[in-house]
């Protein structure tokens, strides 16, 4: 699709972590953000925008825990479905707000989204994805003997449930997603990595796990022949040595060199986003491209100011 950037926001694009995590925080950050997404729409740019939902739907799951002897607590598929609801909600309040402070009337939307995950994935027999509130070791072992909960000891700062995070295969509402970007409204979608579901023979059914939002995104933007994904994360691009007094910043990488710094890297770091930028460019339109950059940078990293631009392999 011409003129196509599928944006995938992390969740510090709408809450920093240096905030305290009021409502207030997160639409003054969104505000912030949304800005620069109405200057690439005025730009003549089309953008479907995607987003993490943490540390939100960690938020939804703590309530879940603290009312559970007075309500019954939802499965993992409905609370990744609110957070969709309740962060696309905010996001597409503030996008029309600034987009039509520049004079342009577009329709926004977000649309709930489902993502379908092989059932023989490996990750479902081996749940590594924290998410939730920390227990006491005590807890864990009464959640893990009472629910079935996988718990770990996470980096030594509590007890934590681990889910599966499998692969993303396909976006179930892939076809509508397409018809409303042809038709020129702004889409919201994969929230979160989406809900993931299996195709079985009465229809799909949910799973209790969680999906890379990068990834989904990438899948996302591969299905719909979008010519730019924008990976949106905390820092300002890709850097060799990190965390180092030799790390710099590289601001051009291949697939492949993409590919090979991203096994070297731990579980959370900058892997999966270096995986999912190469998996678009590798497979996505012709003279596909992917950006990592941070929320402040959007503009200068699609103009080629700021950020890290993954590209295919000449």
């Amino acid at each position: 699709m011409q003129n196509l950037d599928v944006i995938a926001l992390g969740g510090n694009a709408i809450l920093p972590a240096d905030k305290a995590g009021t409502i207030e925080d997160q639409f003054a950050i969104t505000r912030l953000t949304m800005r620069q997404i109405a200057q690439l729409v005025a730009s003549g740019r089309n953008v479907v925008l995607s987003h993490g939902n943490g540390p939100i739907v960690g938020n939804i799951l703590l309530r879940n825990e603290a009312v559970r002897d007075e309500i019954p607590p939802m499965p993992l598929g409905i609370c990744v479905a609110d957070s969709q609801g309740g962060i696309g909600y905010m996001i597409q309040q503030v996008l029309r707000n600034a987009l039509r402070a520049l004079a342009i009337e577009r329709e926004v939307v977000t649309v709930v989204t489902q993502v379908c995950i092989d059932p023989n994935d490996p990750s479902l027999s081996h749940p590594t994805k924290p998410i939730g509130p920390f227990y006491t070791e005590q807890q864990a072992r009464i959640y893990a003997a009472d629910r079935g909960w996988h718990m770990v000891d996470d980096s030594n700062r509590g007890w934590r449930r681990v889910v599966p995070s499998p692969r993303p295969i396909k976006i179930v509402e892939k076809t509508v997603v397409e018809s409303l970007v042809r038709s020129g409204v702004i889409v919201i979608t994969v929230g979160g990595g989406g809900v993931p579901v299996v195709a079985q023979k009465d229809g799909l059914s949910g799973v209790e796990a969680v999906i890379d939002k990068d990834r989904a995104s990438s899948v996302l933007a591969r299905q719909l022949g979008a010519q730019r994904m924008v990976i949106v994360t905390d820092v300002d691009g890709v850097y060799r040595d990190f965390g180092t007094p030799q790390a710099k910043r590289l601001d051009r990488m291949g697939a492949q060199q993409a590919n090979t710094m991203a096994a070297s890297l731990p579980p959370g770091s900058m892997g999966s986003k270096l995986e999912a930028a190469a998996e678009f460019v590798v497979a996505g339109a012709p003279s596909a491209e992917a950006i990592i950059t941070r929320p402040g940078e959007i503009l200068d990293a699609v103009a080629g100011r700021a950020g890290t631009r993954i590209v295919g392999d000449s």
